[in-house]
């Protein structure tokens, strides 16, 4: 379309009703408008529609407008036609999408990610909300800083307690992923060596490692072996009993559900035990496990860890491996941790997610979340909330 060819921006506001666009777009077609672009929005069950037309020519553009008025008053609802040439307000493809998450989301929050735009010359072409509690805004932005964004907002958001993503717009964001997540306080709210602590008397000694060595003041490997050892002589079957009483974290279900119906891999690469993490991974249809192996002998613990420990090098390591294994590179890979051990996977996957974590992996990390419901995850995939809940009703439903 060249720019000077004569267009009409219509605007329609008022309440949403049944029939509405009908009888609107009947009288648009009385004329055989040529659309260029429409946008709507609902809020609260009230409405605003644009459409931008051309091919008018002046005598059907004036009875358009004065046949366009009379109808929206008699329907309740008020009309701006505004003339003009070409498609004045093109902007350029969204080049990022910006995820804000808050619970509540704060008009000061907003403001925040706004300005941050206004200082670097990032120009939102489109918002649209993905989910309450929390709530959860999309920005799709586009400008010529747009690489600055995710330092920029992370160090806003950490001032004035809210959550932010950026992620790359266009085709890359589609497709299949890989995401692995950690287990304790991630996908569990348990750390499972506290619990077995519990039943040999040592939970507080265990437990005062256990966060020494998520905030990254001991070396995890060691840290480890010094927590099993305190196990030494406990019965196998404390596992059982302690699997038993493990919770998952809220949203956990849907999160993994939502993520298998997509057709994504899951997997869980834990600092944690295979006794424990096996049977749980089972529950939730994940197959390939990562984790510790205790050492039994004569059905009680030796206080022992066999093999290799999974540290935080070998979570990445095994992050790179899945991502080969399945055929997808990096940038299709999401990390989701809460601790020490977890920054190098959350370094490396395309998308790093630090869940409820500790400050200095919070710090680190690209992407934090600080809300209770784990398949908040989802809306940094680009999945709302409505979507979610119709791929329940639709699992849930009888064929």
């Amino acid at each position: 379309m060249d720019a000077n060819t004569p267009t009409l921006l219509i605007t329609v506001t008022g309440r949403e009703r049944t029939g509405l666009r009908r009888a609107l777009f009947a009288e648009v077609a009385r004329h055989d408008a040529v659309i260029l672009d429409i946008e709507q929005l609902i809020v609260r069950g009230s409405m605003t529609l644009t459409f931008l037309l051309t091919d008018l020519d002046a005598d059907a553009e004036a009875h358009l407008t004065g046949r366009f008025k009379e109808l929206c008053e008699k329907i309740g609802l008020q009309v701006h036609a505004e003339h003009g040439t070409g498609d004045l307000h093109r902007v350029d493809p969204a080049r990022a999408i910006v995820t804000v998450l808050g619970d509540p989301l704060r008009a000061s929050h907003v403001a925040r990610v706004t300005g941050v735009f206004t200082a670097l010359g990032v120009h939102a072409n489109h918002i649209r909300r993905l989910s309450t509690q929390p709530t959860t805004i999309q920005f799709y932005v586009s400008g010529s800083d747009v690489s600055a964004l995710r330092p920029a907002l992370a160090k806003v958001a950490a001032e004035a307690g809210f959550d932010v993503s950026v992620s790359p717009a266009g085709l890359r964001r589609f497709g299949r992923r890989l995401v692995v997540m950690d287990v304790d306080s991630t996908l569990i709210r348990d750390e499972v060596i506290e619990l077995l602590a519990a039943h040999a008397g040592r939970e507080r000694e265990v437990a005062a490692v256990t966060l020494r060595a998520m905030r990254g003041e001991l070396d995890f490997a060691a840290s480890l072996h010094e927590r099993v050892r305190a196990l030494a002589g406990l019965p196998e079957s404390v596992i059982g009993e302690v699997s038993a009483r493990l919770r998952l974290t809220p949203g956990a279900s849907t999160l993994v559900r939502t993520l298998h119906a997509l057709g994504d891999t899951v997997a869980l690469v834990s600092g944690g035990f295979t006794e424990v993490v096996e049977p749980l991974a089972a529950q939730l249809g994940i197959t390939r496990v990562y984790a510790n192996r205790l050492e039994i002998a004569d059905g009680v613990l030796t206080g022992r860890v066999l093999g290799h420990v999974v540290d935080r090098a070998a979570k990445a390591a095994a992050l790179r491996e899945l991502a080969a294994e399945e055929g997808l590179p990096l940038e299709r890979t999401v990390a989701i941790g809460d601790g020490a051990n977890d920054l190098d996977m959350l370094a490396i996957a395309g998308l790093g997610i630090a869940f409820n974590a500790k400050p200095a992996v919070r710090a680190a990390a690209a992407t934090a979340l600080n809300v209770p419901n784990l398949d908040a995850v989802l809306s940094l995939l680009d999945i709302s909330r409505d979507e979610i809940q119709a791929s329940e009703r639709e699992a849930a439903s009888p064929v």
